[in-house]
């Protein structure tokens, strides 16, 4: 997935794929702790891509949490 890709989604997009992609990377661990996988460099590549997603959703939760502090509802 693309940094333009991951941008465009939203954060509860962004929270469900991070998990989605959380438990893809601990399978693809497991197996290649059992018996080796054909491309080693996909484990860096889908936890760098986790980073992504995380530091993106960050972001977002910060921009969010500014726009609620600067228009209080009056709830």
């Amino acid at each position: 997935m693309k940094k333009e890709e991951i941008k465009e989604l939203s954060i509860p997009e962004l929270r469900a794929q991070i998990e989605a992609s959380e438990k893809a990377y601990r399978e693809l661990k497991v197996a290649h702790a059992i018996s080796p996988i054909d491309n080693p460099a996909k484990i860096t590549k889908d936890r760098r891509e986790i980073a992504r997603m995380k530091t993106v959703l960050r972001q977002k939760e910060i921009e969010a949490q500014k726009a609620e502090k600067a228009n209080p509802s009056n709830v």
